[in-house]
């Protein structure tokens, strides 16, 4: 039995499922996110949580089990508590500001980098270097988060670069001067 899918997903006060052809509703205080879920996995929906059964102990089912239940938690989680990233810009010079819907970025090029994310994630400066990525889906954000930290990585020599807020950047030693 799979470790992750055996566990039944909790659902907290305020959450509403609805379960239908294939598909699964899941509607809380932040939003409604639905799913399209295998049609050989089986959902049992209580009051107070989901439980996600498979056929067999086939591989492919044994795959599923988990990550059915993984994306069913994580919606869960996302309609009542949201999702965020916080991404650091480090750098001379490297700066982001909102505009719009969007954030534009300096980061060292000869021009400006405007980025506009998908609906449902939202983009904020609390300063000019850092950036704090939101939304209800976490795979959205996640997304966004690397289409961010994508325009320019951090580098190895001087660190320069976007990076996940804690990420730990292996700094490596320039050129020394031989005789």
């Amino acid at each position: 039995m799979s470790r992750i899918g055996k566990l039944p997903v909790d659902l907290p006060k305020g959450v509403e499922v609805k379960q239908g052809k294939g598909t699964l509703v899941v509607k809380g205080p932040k939003g409604e996110l639905a799913l399209d879920v295998h049609p050989e996995m089986r959902l049992a929906v209580d009051d107070s949580q989901i439980r996600v059964e498979r056929p067999s102990d086939e591989k492919e089912h044994r795959a599923l089990h988990g990550l059915t239940r993984s994306l069913i938690a994580n919606m869960v989680s996302g309609v009542t508590d949201g999702f965020t990233k916080t991404l650091e810009i480090v750098g001379v010079g490297y700066r982001a500001e909102v505009q719009g819907k969007g954030i534009r970025l300096n980061l060292g090029f000869s021009h400006t980098i405007d980025y506009v994310p998908v609906d449902g994630v939202g983009l904020e400066c609390p300063n000019q270097t850092t950036i704090v990525v939101s939304g209800i889906d976490k795979q959205k954000v996640g997304q966004a988060a690397a289409e961010i930290r994508s325009f320019r990585p951090p580098e190895p020599y001087k660190g320069k670069g976007v990076r996940y807020q804690g990420e730990h950047v292996r700094r490596k030693a320039g050129k020394t001067a031989g005789a």
